[in-house]
């Protein structure tokens, strides 16, 4: 065993750094996604929001902030967050299989002019894949929130979907930049629909 020491923090920022300034890349995606979801939001859509470990935990930040608020106190905006429901997830998983976990809520909640912002840091988890392939079906539009490479997921996405990959090894960093890239949705979802601060 041995202590961590002031040269691993400061590697440990140094790497965090780097991949947030990588992320100066997305920066085109980003504002595109964000339009996508205030208009969507304005013309009564509602978003679904879906993610497993982490980026469930990503899921709910992003539901929280558009239900609640962000920076102002505003009218709640329309947001599920699909990871929010232990029985349902349980229950499916259960039942039938862990894979159909958030597709089968797409299919029940989601509508034509709704947006399923997908979550996920590898492009690889059949949960991810087959709730996607459910918004297809139903022609909900598709924001990805992805890592890596892209994995599986890259390739199954349409022309009108928006992937914004971050393309970093480590799960940790891309989580980085996914919560940051979450906090840009917020901010310019409510500058879309409320005006600046």
């Amino acid at each position: 065993m041995s202590k961590p020491t002031s040269a691993q923090f400061n590697q440990l920022l140094d790497h965090s750094i780097a991949a947030i300034e990588s992320a100066r890349a997305l920066n085109d995606s980003v504002l595109r996604a964000s339009t996508l979801m205030a208009e969507m939001l304005e013309a009564g859509g509602k978003i679904l929001v879906c993610g497993n470990g982490g980026s469930a935990a990503d899921s709910l930040h992003f539901s929280s902030e558009l239900l609640n608020k962000f920076y102002r106190i505003r009218r709640p905006l329309a947001s599920i967050c699909l990871a929010a429901d232990v029985s349902t997830l349980t229950s499916i998983g259960n039942d039938e299989s862990y894979d159909q976990v958030f597709a089968k809520q797409v299919e029940a909640l989601g509508r034509k002019g709704d947006v399923l912002v997908a979550i996920t840091t590898s492009g690889q988890s059949p949960s991810i894949l087959n709730a996607v392939k459910s918004a297809h079906q139903a022609n909900i539009h598709v924001v990805t929130l992805n890592g890596r490479d892209g994995g599986k997921l890259t390739p199954m996405l349409n022309n009108e979907d928006i992937d914004i990959v971050v393309s970093q090894k480590e799960t940790a960093r891309i989580q980085e930049v996914h919560g940051i890239i979450i906090h840009a949705f917020c901010q310019f979802i409510d500058q879309h629909l409320f005006g600046e601060l």
